[in-house]
């Protein structure tokens, strides 16, 4: 079976049903057993073959998976394209999809049977705009699920921190309009997720462990060269800028939402710019950056206890120095 260098996909059982939830599945370069056990977590759920849709882009990967995924079938929708990179993946899959609801999955993933049946008949029984849901790091047996909800997306990331990752949300895609995700930048799922949250009106919020990520070392995040951290820093950074250049075309109560969202991802960028650098000199510019663009020090918010004391020690130069000591350890240590 040939394959060309350029977007040309292969399909897999295409339908022109409108099925009830698209699964996009992003795949580089992972083990092709990961892939498998990815999809399996899918086919084992209670959703009967013209509810589901299985898409599958590969972006660019050096062999391609699919002598592994034929006995899959009319199951699944392989494409693969010029490697382009996560966001344009995932954009490619937002385009062919046809499902009511969508779901991002890394290949390298996997969902938790139970956890995410909880999370479906969240869907099923209310018909949301979107269900969030939580994660963890491997599967989980027998627990009981606490709910929350309906309320608007504003209104949750106002009460309450959100996790970035784009995995973590069934949604309507009606509620997606014109909404992609930004090309050639890490931390994409950062600009995304506030973005798609204030579109939805009704959300219910669970603590179901629906999702299972996986670090290794093929991820993304696990990339340790100067140049890697450099490039996420300054990504961080512009979807931090971009996100607060938003807030004055909002209605006061999104300005709110996105003010907090704002502010937690500015101290999150100021956190890893100390335990990546460990560089007093490099904090102190960044922080003057921080300042001339309005986000710094960080407003004064009892957010969480985290923020309240993080806000105070980044605020004074003792601080400044017990953390740039303290924090890399830290981070090592777990």
């Amino acid at each position: 079976m040939h394959f060309t260098q350029f977007a040309l996909p292969l399909y897999f059982g295409m339908q022109t049903t409108n099925l009830k939830v698209s699964f996009i599945l992003t795949y580089y370069n992972q083990p092709v057993k990961m892939l498998r056990e990815c999809l399996e977590s899918i086919l084992v759920l209670s959703l009967r073959p013209y509810e589901r849709e299985i898409i599958i882009i590969d972006d660019g990967s050096a062999e391609s998976p699919i002598n592994e995924l034929l006995k899959y079938g009319d199951d699944i929708i392989y494409v693969r394209q010029k490697n382009k990179g996560l966001s344009e993946a995932r954009n490619l899959g937002m385009r062919m999809a046809s499902g009511l609801y969508l779901q991002f999955i890394d290949a390298d993933d996997y969902l938790n049977q139970a956890a995410y049946e909880h999370s479906l008949d969240l869907v099923r029984y209310n018909q949301p705009d979107m269900v969030v849901f939580d994660f963890s790091h491997h599967p989980t047996h027998g627990a009981t699920f606490e709910d929350q909800g309906p309320l608007n997306g504003a209104s949750l990331m106002k009460q309450q921190n959100i996790h970035g990752t784009a995995c973590g949300y069934i949604f309507n895609r009606a509620i997606l309009g014109t909404l992609r995700f930004t090309p050639n930048i890490y931390h994409e799922d950062e600009e995304f997720t506030p973005r798609l949250l204030l579109q939805a009106q009704a959300v219910y919020r669970t603590n179901a462990k629906a999702y299972v990520y996986r670090k290794h070392k093929g991820t993304i995040t696990s990339k340790k060269d100067n140049r890697s951290k450099i490039k996420r820093l300054a990504d961080k950074l512009y979807v931090i800028t971009s996100l607060r250049n938003m807030i004055t075309t909002l209605p006061y109560n999104e300005q709110q939402a996105i003010n907090r969202r704002v502010a937690q991802l500015t101290m999150d960028y100021i956190y890893n710019v100390i335990v990546q650098t460990r560089s007093r000199h490099y904090l102190e510019r960044k922080l003057s950056l921080l300042q001339r663009e309005g986000l710094f020090p960080l407003p004064d918010k009892n957010y969480t206890t985290k923020y309240k004391w993080f806000r105070r020690l980044t605020n004074s130069n003792f601080g400044r120095k017990l953390l740039i000591r303290v924090l890399p350890l830290l981070k090592r240590e777990r």
